[in-house]
C-alpha cells in the first residue's frame, strides 16, 4: 500500500498531474497488437500520460533531475533490434522509472494498473512466472568478473493469458535501486527475450 501511494504522489506531484483523472481506470484499448494510430491516439488522450506537443508513441515526464518518467510504444519486439514485417502495429509497451529516493517492482506493478486497466493488471498478477534472473551461477560468475553491474540487474518474465511481461529493476548489492522498467509484450515475442535473456 505504501508503494501504492508513493507511485500515485510521484505521478501527481512530479509530473503535475492534479486532476482526480490519475487514478481513475482509464480503458486499455491501444496494447500490443493495435495499430500505431491507435495506439497514438490512446496516447493523446490518456490522462495520465498526456503528452506534449510532438510527443506521438515516446512520452517523457519530468520536474526535477531526481525523478523522472517515460512511456514507449515500440513496433519493435524487447530485447535485440530484430527486422518487423508490418511497420504500422505496435509489438511491444514500455512503462520506465528512475526515482533517486528508491524504485520497487511494486512500484512499476501500480504503475501498470494506473496506465492501463484493471483487467491488465490482473492479467498480469495472474501470469505465469517464466523466468527469473539472475540465479546463484549468474551472480557468482558476474562477481568473479566483476561486474557489479551485471549482478545487480533482476528481472522476470511472466505469460499472461492476453500479454507477456517483463519486469527489471538495477537492484546494487546493499543499494536501494533508482531505476526499472515494465514491458508489455505480444505472447508470440516471449521465447526472443527469453533467449536472449538466458544468453546474456
Amino acid at each position: 500500500m505504501q508503494h501504492q501511494k508513493s507511485l500515485r504522489n510521484f505521478l501527481i506531484l512530479s509530473y503535475g498531474l492534479l486532476t482526480g483523472l490519475v487514478l481513475t481506470n482509464f480503458p486499455a484499448t491501444a496494447l500490443p497488437g493495435e495499430t500505431t494510430e491507435e495506439v497514438t491516439t490512446w496516447i493523446k488522450a490518456h490522462p495520465t500520460l498526456r503528452p506534449t506537443s510532438g510527443e506521438t508513441l515516446f512520452v517523457q515526464k519530468s520536474d526535477t533531475a531526481a525523478q523522472r518518467f517515460y512511456f514507449l510504444a515500440s513496433v519493435f519486439p524487447p530485447g535485440r533490434i530484430a527486422p518487423t514485417e508490418n511497420k504500422s502495429k505496435i509489438r511491444t509497451e514500455y512503462i520506465g522509472m528512475y526515482d533517486q529516493n528508491g524504485v520497487t517492482i511494486e512500484r512499476l506493478e501500480e504503475s501498470l494498473r494506473i496506465i492501463y486497466s484493471l483487467d491488465i493488471y490482473q492479467d498480469y498478477t495472474n501470469a505465469q512466472k517464466v523466468y527469473q534472473y539472475p540465479n546463484e551461477s549468474a551472480i557468482n560468475q558476474a562477481r568473479l568478473a566483476k561486474t557489479p553491474l551485471r549482478e545487480a540487474i533482476t528481472g522476470e518474465l511472466r505469460l499472461g493469458d492476453r500479454y507477456a511481461y517483463w519486469v527489471e529493476i538495477a537492484q546494487p548489492p546493499g543499494g536501494k535501486s533508482v531505476t526499472g522498467r515494465m514491458t508489455i509484450m505480444l505472447k508470440s515475442d516471449l521465447n526472443k527475450i527469453e533467449t536472449e535473456l538466458r544468453n546474456r
